[in-house]
This record gives C-alpha cells, structure tokens and sequence, in this order.
C-alpha cells in the first residue's frame, strides 16, 4: 500500500490541538511538509517544534488565520501555496456553539456558514491552482456524523455540518478529472475540546458527574470506549495518501460503530 508523502505540502488547519494536531503529526509521519494553521501563534509554534522530520527536503512551517475573517484568510493562503504549492488541505475547525435549532437567532448560522462552510471554498479556492498544476490534490473535510444524523441540541452545527458535506459531494465530481479528491471524515465521540463542551452539556441537564456522562457515552458505543484525535488522524492520512486515490465523494464515519444507518 503507498501511503508515501514524501515530496507532498499539507496544510492542516485547526492544528493547535486535538484533532488537527494529531493529523498534522500523522502526515508527518508519512513524509509531508506540513504547514499548520489556526489563531494561536504560540500553540503553532509548539506544535511545528513536535512534528517528525522523516525524509530529506521535508520542512514544516505555520501559519496564523481566524476562520471568521475569509477574506484574510484567502489571500493569506494564496501567498503560501504561490511560495509552496499545497497537495494537501485538511479543512478543519471547531463546531458551533450547542443549542436546540429553533432557538438560534440568524446570525448564530450566518457565523457558523462563515466559519465552516465559506472557509473550507475559500482555502479550496487559495490551493487549487497548484494542485491542478501538480495534476494531484486532496482534500479532506473534518465534519460530524450528524451528516447522518443529526445530534441533539446541536442544532446549528447539524445544519451547517450538512451544507459542508453537499459543498464537498459537489466539488468531488467537479474536481475529479484534475486528479482531486473530495472526501469527509465524520468524527464520532472524541477527545477533545469540542468533547468537553458536551460533557459539560449534559451534566447541567442531568445532575450526574462528569464521569458517569463520560462512562454513559462511552456505552452507547459498540467498542465502548471514546475516540482518541489519533483514531481520526489516521483516517485523515490515509484518504490523503496516495492509496487512496480512487475513493472520493465519501463521507467516512470514524465514530466506533455508533452510527446505526448503513
């Protein structure tokens, strides 16, 4: 199986932490040059000094963007990839705010639209012009199962999360003859910030411990355990990995088997 990278440019946002993080260690790994993104240039900074050097003419670098300013973040993007083209992009970022859908105001959506769906186009959009050079690209969403169903009291995140997935479904078709793939990576339950705000969640409204929350979600999965950012990372690189090159168009669900649709 090639899952070689060596010679390939990512750019991974989100890195700062968890699951972003984890693919940017994970691609890495496998031989890319990784420039990480998010707000925290500090936490960049720390995580590029973490990344492992596995081949020759392999250099990491950050760079600092907010999701929120698109049109910042398009121009900023564009400059990396004119400097170094990028092969790579896993869009990724954390989820809105919980809450039932009925109850968010409009501008409650129009952020989370901007934050999600029109920062992913813009990246795409920054990048493509190299990966069509280079006749080769991926990218790789990281969304949420409630592309399948839907997750209680998130109800703006469950939207956008869907408009994220039909953009993506799109673009795999239309970017498919440069030699692009277009897939999803749907995280289950995991570790990691966006976690402990569900946890917190469901304590204030069932008055049980953080640990009983825990060992219940834990439960409702057939492996019974909780991901790790590593679980989701190494599905990232795989369908940004050479082998993979006739998967696109996919949404993949990395969540334990907790999914019960087929």
């Amino acid at each position: 199986m090639d899952l070689n990278l060596s010679g390939k440019h990512a750019l991974v946002c989100g890195a700062s932490d968890g699951i972003g993080k984890a693919a940017a260690i994970e691609l890495a790994l496998l031989g890319c040059s990784v420039t990480v993104l998010a707000r925290r240039e500090a936490a960049l900074q720390q995580v590029v000094a973490e990344l492992p050097v596995q081949a020759e003419g392999q250099v990491h670098g950050y760079l600092v963007g907010d999701d929120g300013k698109t049109e910042a973040l398009s121009a900023d993007i564009a400059a990396l990839a004119a400097r170094q083209p990028v092969h790579i992009l896993v869009n990724n970022g954390g989820g809105p705010p919980g809450g039932k859908a009925i109850d968010a105001d409009l501008d409650a959506y129009l952020t989370a639209f901007r934050h999600h769906t029109l920062a992913n186009h813009a990246r795409v959009q920054a990048v493509l012009p190299g990966m069509r050079a280079a006749g080769w690209g991926r990218v790789v969403n990281v969304v949420s199962t409630s592309v399948y169903e839907p997750i209680p009291n998130l109800g703006v995140s469950n939207t956008v999360r869907a408009s994220v997935a039909g953009w993506a479904k799109t673009l795999s078709r239309e970017l498919g003859p440069d030699g692009i793939t277009v897939n999803n990576v749907l995280p289950g339950f995991t570790r990691t910030a966006r976690m402990d705000h569900i946890v917190s969640d469901r304590v204030a409204a069932s008055g049980q411990s953080a640990e009983q929350v825990i060992e219940g979600i834990a439960a409702s999965v057939p492996v019974r355990r909780i991901g790790e950012a590593a679980d989701i990372a190494a599905a990232i690189a795989f369908l940004a990995s050479p082998a993979a090159g006739y998967i696109t168009g996919v949404s993949l669900a990395v969540d334990g088997g907790r999914l019960q649709s087929i």
